[in-house]
Protein backbone atom coordinates (compact mmCIF):
# COMPACT_ATOMS: atom_id res chain seq x y z
CA UNK A 1 0.00 0.00 0.00
CA UNK A 2 3.05 2.27 -0.07
CA UNK A 3 2.47 3.64 -3.57
CA UNK A 4 -1.15 4.65 -3.13
CA UNK A 5 -0.57 6.01 0.37
CA UNK A 6 2.18 8.30 -0.88
CA UNK A 7 0.07 9.39 -3.87
CA UNK A 8 -2.95 10.17 -1.68
CA UNK A 9 -0.88 12.34 0.64
CA UNK A 10 0.36 14.35 -2.36
CA UNK A 11 -3.15 14.59 -3.81
CA UNK A 12 -4.66 15.78 -0.54
CA UNK A 13 -2.25 18.72 -0.51
CA UNK A 14 -3.82 19.79 -3.81
CA UNK A 15 -7.48 19.33 -2.83
CA UNK A 16 -9.61 22.45 -3.16
CA UNK A 17 -12.63 23.39 -1.03
CA UNK A 18 -16.08 21.94 -1.79
CA UNK A 19 -17.70 25.28 -2.59
CA UNK A 20 -21.33 25.96 -1.68
CA UNK A 21 -22.50 26.92 -5.15
CA UNK A 22 -26.05 25.47 -5.03
CA UNK A 23 -29.04 26.95 -3.21
CA UNK A 24 -31.54 25.10 -1.01
CA UNK A 25 -34.93 26.74 -1.74
CA UNK A 26 -36.46 25.57 1.55
CA UNK A 27 -33.91 27.30 3.79
CA UNK A 28 -32.62 29.90 1.27
CA UNK A 29 -29.07 28.80 2.02
CA UNK A 30 -26.20 27.50 -0.08
CA UNK A 31 -24.61 24.04 -0.07
CA UNK A 32 -21.94 22.11 -1.97
CA UNK A 33 -23.58 19.76 -4.45
CA UNK A 34 -22.07 16.54 -5.84
CA UNK A 35 -20.40 18.21 -8.82
CA UNK A 36 -18.72 20.77 -6.53
CA UNK A 37 -17.38 17.98 -4.29
CA UNK A 38 -15.98 16.04 -7.26
CA UNK A 39 -14.47 19.18 -8.77
CA UNK A 40 -12.65 19.87 -5.49
CA UNK A 41 -10.65 16.61 -5.66
CA UNK A 42 -10.73 14.97 -9.11
CA UNK A 43 -7.82 16.92 -10.70
CA UNK A 44 -5.55 16.36 -7.69
CA UNK A 45 -6.35 12.63 -7.66
CA UNK A 46 -5.81 12.18 -11.41
CA UNK A 47 -2.60 14.25 -11.34
CA UNK A 48 -1.24 11.74 -8.85
CA UNK A 49 -2.33 8.71 -10.90
CA UNK A 50 -5.35 7.88 -8.76
CA UNK A 51 -8.70 6.80 -10.18
CA UNK A 52 -11.85 7.70 -8.21
CA UNK A 53 -14.62 5.08 -8.15
CA UNK A 54 -17.91 5.09 -6.22
CA UNK A 55 -19.74 1.76 -6.05
CA UNK A 56 -23.38 1.28 -5.03
CA UNK A 57 -25.10 -1.60 -3.25
CA UNK A 58 -28.79 -2.53 -3.25
CA UNK A 59 -30.86 -1.84 -0.13
CA UNK A 60 -34.63 -2.07 0.23
CA UNK A 61 -35.01 1.27 2.02
CA UNK A 62 -32.14 3.37 0.66
CA UNK A 63 -28.73 3.19 -0.98
CA UNK A 64 -25.21 2.23 0.06
CA UNK A 65 -22.16 3.87 -1.49
CA UNK A 66 -18.47 3.11 -1.06
CA UNK A 67 -15.73 5.47 -2.30
CA UNK A 68 -12.61 3.68 -3.56
CA UNK A 69 -9.26 5.10 -4.71
CA UNK A 70 -7.33 2.96 -7.26
CA UNK A 71 -3.66 3.72 -7.98
CA UNK A 72 -2.00 2.95 -11.32
CA UNK A 73 0.19 0.45 -9.44
CA UNK A 74 -2.91 -1.66 -8.80
CA UNK A 75 -3.12 -0.75 -5.11
CA UNK A 76 -6.46 0.51 -3.84
CA UNK A 77 -8.05 1.93 -0.68
CA UNK A 78 -11.77 2.04 0.16
CA UNK A 79 -13.43 4.57 2.44
CA UNK A 80 -15.97 1.99 3.61
CA UNK A 81 -19.70 1.68 2.95
CA UNK A 82 -22.10 4.55 3.75
CA UNK A 83 -25.89 4.05 3.98
CA UNK A 84 -28.42 6.79 3.17
CA UNK A 85 -32.17 6.13 3.64
CA UNK A 86 -34.55 7.12 0.82
CA UNK A 87 -37.20 9.64 1.85
CA UNK A 88 -39.60 8.13 -0.70
CA UNK A 89 -39.83 4.64 -2.16
CA UNK A 90 -39.69 5.86 -5.77
CA UNK A 91 -37.09 6.88 -8.35
CA UNK A 92 -36.91 10.45 -7.06
CA UNK A 93 -36.44 9.36 -3.46
CA UNK A 94 -33.69 6.85 -4.28
CA UNK A 95 -32.02 9.27 -6.70
CA UNK A 96 -31.87 11.95 -4.02
CA UNK A 97 -30.50 9.47 -1.48
CA UNK A 98 -27.82 8.36 -3.97
CA UNK A 99 -26.70 11.96 -4.52
CA UNK A 100 -26.49 12.58 -0.77
CA UNK A 101 -24.61 9.32 -0.20
CA UNK A 102 -22.06 9.94 -2.97
CA UNK A 103 -21.44 13.49 -1.77
CA UNK A 104 -20.89 12.66 1.90
CA UNK A 105 -18.97 9.45 1.20
CA UNK A 106 -16.58 11.40 -1.05
CA UNK A 107 -16.09 14.25 1.44
CA UNK A 108 -15.47 11.81 4.30
CA UNK A 109 -13.00 9.71 2.27
CA UNK A 110 -11.07 12.80 1.07
CA UNK A 111 -11.20 14.64 4.38
CA UNK A 112 -12.79 17.79 2.96
CA UNK A 113 -15.69 19.94 4.14
CA UNK A 114 -18.00 22.39 2.34
CA UNK A 115 -16.99 26.06 2.36
CA UNK A 116 -18.69 29.33 1.43
CA UNK A 117 -17.92 30.61 -2.06
CA UNK A 118 -16.56 33.99 -0.90
CA UNK A 119 -13.54 35.75 -2.43
CA UNK A 120 -13.07 32.92 -4.91
CA UNK A 121 -13.60 34.82 -8.16
CA UNK A 122 -10.37 33.33 -9.54
CA UNK A 123 -11.93 29.85 -9.57
CA UNK A 124 -13.75 28.85 -12.76
CA UNK A 125 -17.55 28.92 -12.34
CA UNK A 126 -19.44 25.63 -11.98
CA UNK A 127 -21.42 25.14 -15.19
CA UNK A 128 -24.80 23.55 -14.62
CA UNK A 129 -25.57 20.63 -16.96
CA UNK A 130 -28.13 21.24 -19.67
CA UNK A 131 -31.51 19.78 -18.81
CA UNK A 132 -33.32 17.91 -21.57
CA UNK A 133 -37.02 18.70 -21.53
CA UNK A 134 -39.22 15.72 -20.74
CA UNK A 135 -42.97 15.30 -21.16
CA UNK A 136 -44.86 16.48 -18.08
CA UNK A 137 -45.85 13.76 -15.64
CA UNK A 138 -49.13 13.65 -13.75
CA UNK A 139 -48.76 15.36 -10.36
CA UNK A 140 -48.27 13.00 -7.44
CA UNK A 141 -49.95 13.64 -4.09
CA UNK A 142 -47.52 15.08 -1.57
CA UNK A 143 -47.95 14.29 2.14
CA UNK A 144 -48.91 17.46 3.97
CA UNK A 145 -47.59 17.88 7.52
CA UNK A 146 -50.21 18.57 10.21
CA UNK A 147 -50.67 22.22 11.10
CA UNK A 148 -50.24 21.50 14.80
CA UNK A 149 -46.66 21.59 16.11
CA UNK A 150 -45.68 19.89 19.35
CA UNK A 151 -43.73 22.20 21.66
CA UNK A 152 -42.32 25.61 20.73
CA UNK A 153 -41.68 26.68 17.17
CA UNK A 154 -37.91 27.20 17.39
CA UNK A 155 -34.78 26.82 15.30
CA UNK A 156 -34.39 23.34 13.77
CA UNK A 157 -37.99 22.43 14.76
CA UNK A 158 -39.50 20.01 12.23
CA UNK A 159 -42.94 21.26 11.17
CA UNK A 160 -44.84 18.10 12.03
CA UNK A 161 -46.82 16.90 15.02
CA UNK A 162 -45.20 14.43 17.40
CA UNK A 163 -48.37 12.36 16.98
CA UNK A 164 -48.42 10.53 13.61
CA UNK A 165 -52.23 10.21 13.76
CA UNK A 166 -53.95 7.76 11.40
CA UNK A 167 -51.54 7.69 8.42
CA UNK A 168 -48.12 6.72 9.75
CA UNK A 169 -46.43 6.26 6.36
CA UNK A 170 -47.22 9.81 5.19
CA UNK A 171 -46.18 11.19 8.56
CA UNK A 172 -42.88 9.28 8.49
CA UNK A 173 -42.17 10.52 4.94
CA UNK A 174 -42.59 14.14 6.05
CA UNK A 175 -40.31 13.58 9.07
CA UNK A 176 -37.54 11.96 6.97
CA UNK A 177 -37.68 14.62 4.24
CA UNK A 178 -37.70 17.48 6.75
CA UNK A 179 -34.83 15.95 8.71
CA UNK A 180 -32.61 15.41 5.63
CA UNK A 181 -33.36 18.96 4.43
CA UNK A 182 -32.32 20.37 7.82
CA UNK A 183 -29.18 18.20 8.00
CA UNK A 184 -28.19 19.26 4.51
CA UNK A 185 -27.79 22.89 5.61
CA UNK A 186 -26.18 22.14 8.98
CA UNK A 187 -22.71 23.67 9.08
CA UNK A 188 -21.23 21.91 12.12
CA UNK A 189 -21.41 18.77 14.26
CA UNK A 190 -23.09 20.89 16.94
CA UNK A 191 -25.91 21.89 14.59
CA UNK A 192 -26.44 18.22 13.67
CA UNK A 193 -26.80 17.46 17.39
CA UNK A 194 -29.14 20.45 17.83
CA UNK A 195 -31.46 19.06 15.14
CA UNK A 196 -31.62 15.72 16.99
CA UNK A 197 -32.20 17.28 20.41
CA UNK A 198 -34.84 19.72 19.17
CA UNK A 199 -36.91 16.93 17.59
CA UNK A 200 -36.16 14.10 20.05
CA UNK A 201 -39.89 13.60 20.88
CA UNK A 202 -40.63 12.94 17.20
CA UNK A 203 -37.73 10.49 16.80
CA UNK A 204 -38.77 8.64 19.96
CA UNK A 205 -42.22 8.17 18.41
CA UNK A 206 -40.54 6.56 15.39
CA UNK A 207 -38.53 4.28 17.70
CA UNK A 208 -41.77 2.96 19.24
CA UNK A 209 -43.74 2.59 16.00
CA UNK A 210 -41.02 1.52 13.52
CA UNK A 211 -37.71 0.40 15.12
CA UNK A 212 -36.10 -0.24 11.71
CA UNK A 213 -36.88 3.29 10.51
CA UNK A 214 -35.46 4.60 13.78
CA UNK A 215 -32.19 2.69 13.21
CA UNK A 216 -31.93 4.19 9.74
CA UNK A 217 -32.54 7.65 11.20
CA UNK A 218 -29.68 7.09 13.67
CA UNK A 219 -27.43 6.00 10.79
CA UNK A 220 -28.34 9.15 8.85
CA UNK A 221 -27.42 11.41 11.77
CA UNK A 222 -24.16 9.51 12.26
CA UNK A 223 -23.29 10.01 8.58
CA UNK A 224 -23.93 13.75 8.63
CA UNK A 225 -22.07 14.18 11.92
CA UNK A 226 -19.11 12.27 10.51
CA UNK A 227 -18.86 14.67 7.58
CA UNK A 228 -17.47 17.31 9.95
CA UNK A 229 -14.11 17.23 11.65
CA UNK A 230 -13.88 17.20 15.45
CA UNK A 231 -14.44 20.68 16.82
CA UNK A 232 -16.42 21.91 13.82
Amino acid sequence: MKAIASALVKAQREFGPALKTSTNPHFRSKYADLSACIEAVIDALNNNNIYLMQLTEEHESGVKVSTTFIHESGEQISGGSLFMPASKQDAQGFGSALSYARRYSLMAACGIAPEDDDANSARPPVVAPKVVAKPPEPPKPTPVPPKHIEGKDKEWQIKVSADPGTNFEDWLTVVVESTVTALDVAESRQQVLDIWRTNIDIYQKIEKLDPEAYKEMLATFSTYKGAFKDGE
